[in-house]
């Protein structure tokens, strides 16, 4: 536990509910997350990615850090990273495994959804992995943490972005069983179609946002992005589904989304 009782409701930051809030202030789990997630398959595929796609190096956000694998990893190639998170004791470790790294970066705590300690257009690159995006509560939040991102890229700036897939749940009796009950949600066209709720690393009422590929798409594009490259990603290994182009919407367990901050 975070030893700290969250605020009201009224008070807690945009796109942060009371599970998030507690999520956020339990240090044991910034004390467990790199052994908690050793050997994810999804942590070596989008550095990969990340390796060949961003270069040369330059000005990197991470936005929502956590424990430091990209900020630390970018820094060490020579990346000038701003690591980013909501999470004060994620931040206390990345800024211990950088001096361990003998590498540079800076962390700034602060929400997704308002970075206006960042000025507009001084990032070359942005980061937003493991689908930091869908832990935002709520699609007005989360499109405002989208143009914020936008916001602090300069023009031609590139962003990595990786997202569920809410189809994945069709792939077992249990998700299919809670696909069935987000029906009403998604004929009503209902916001919260695709918040999943869990209990996840011991804290209960954990939700995540399960995108649709064309919603992903959309809000990538009302943002101001152009996106530049989609890779589908297999749920279990995290490696490029075969065949993608074979109903890559439905068979994708998420997607790792390379984009560029159009000229506003």
């Amino acid at each position: 536990m975070s030893g700290r009782r969250p605020p009201p409701a009224w008070r807690l930051p945009q796109g942060v509910n009371t599970s998030l809030w507690e999520y956020f202030n339990t240090p044991r789990l910034a004390a467990e997350e790199d052994a908690y997630f050793a050997g994810h398959p999804l942590f070596e595929a989008d550095a990969e990615a990340l390796d060949d796609r961003f270069r040369p190096p330059g000005r990197l956000v991470d936005l929502g850090c956590g424990a430091g694998r990209h900020a630390i990893r970018s820094a060490s190639r020579g990346f000038d990273v701003v690591a980013i998170d909501l999470a004060r004791p994620m931040l206390d470790v990345v800024s211990r495994k950088a001096e361990d790294a003998g590498t540079r970066l800076l962390t700034v705590q602060a929400n997704l959804c308002n970075l206006g300690c960042l000025p507009s257009e001084t990032f070359d690159y942005a980061t937003s992995m493991f689908s930091t995006l869908g832990m935002i509560r709520g699609r007005d939040a989360r499109r405002q943490a989208l143009a914020e991102t936008a916001r602090v890229l300069k023009p031609g700036g590139r962003l990595a972005l990786h997202a569920h897939n809410i189809w994945l749940n069709l792939r077992d009796p249990q998700g299919r069983r809670w696909l069935f009950r987000q029906l009403p949600r998604l004929f009503r066209g209902s916001e919260e179609f695709g918040d999943r709720r869990m209990t996840y690393r011991g804290i209960p009422g954990m939700e995540v946002h399960l995108y649709r590929w064309r919603e992903l798409k959309r809000e990538l594009t009302r943002a101001g992005f152009r996106i530049d490259e989609v890779i589908p990603l297999d749920e279990v290994t995290a490696a490029p589904i075969p065949n993608p182009r074979r109903f890559p919407s439905l068979r994708a367990g998420g997607w790792l989304v390379f984009a560029t901050r159009a000229n506003f």
